[in-house]
């Protein structure tokens, strides 16, 4: 492909990889209230027994590994944790609307396991001296669940161009709460022009129709 005059300036990026996705959940220690006007001293060791014993419970809850998803194709099955890069099959087709590509996960392991947040995905151009990422839409991230054998996916939105754009040949897909990517072969072609880089976004995973 012959050079481009067109400045490239828009998708030289090297901005790194952010990859956040937020999860957690607050618990309240039991607490146990004597409504008798007076007590012995037995029975506030009692009180005090089972009060120690309802925060040891508590305590050991919050250690458990597993989630439970608010939404996603688990239906709200207990998870064993955020999904593995490795244990996941990853594909692409493009969407209904002109410059949107969606991306689909499907759980290749053995137990169901949840995603939640943004995805971090990089577009490789021969265009560009280096990768472009793709930036974060406002859209709130779910909680997945997904169940052996089924798929969630996220979309990729960026400047559609005719055969003067600067063409992607391949995109790097990193999964909420992941260090490792997986590189897909994709045809894509961008606009060249100022701002088109921050048109490059992506939607947080388990959203869209799934």
């Amino acid at each position: 492909m012959r050079t481009k005059n067109l400045t490239l300036a828009a998708l030289v990026l090297t901005a790194g990889l952010s990859l956040t996705a937020c999860q957690g959940g607050d618990s309240d220690a039991a607490t146990t209230t004597n409504d008798s006007g007076s007590s012995s001293s037995s029975a506030a060791s009692d009180d005090s027994s089972a009060s120690a014993s309802d925060k040891d419970t508590s305590a050991a809850g919050n250690d458990s590994t597993t989630t439970k998803s608010a939404k996603g194709s688990g239906d709200g099955q207990v998870t064993t944790g955020a999904c593995k890069t490795a244990d996941l099959g990853f594909s692409t087709t493009h969407g209904m609307g002109e410059g949107n590509l969606t991306v689909r996960l499907k759980n290749n392991g053995d137990d169901t396991c949840s995603l939640k947040g943004f995805p971090g995905v990089d577009l490789k151009s021969q265009d560009a001296s280096g990768p472009l990422s793709a930036k974060r839409t406002d859209l709130a991230a779910p909680a997945v669940a997904i169940n052996p054998g089924e798929t969630t996916r996220f979309t990729l939105h960026y400047p559609s161009a005719e055969g003067s754009g600067a063409y992607v040949s391949a995109i790097e897909v990193t999964p909420p709460n992941e260090t490792h990517s997986k590189s897909l072969s994709v045809s894509l072609r961008l606009q060249i022009s100022e701002g088109a880089d921050q048109e490059v976004t992506v939607d947080p995973v388990g959203t869209g129709k799934q």
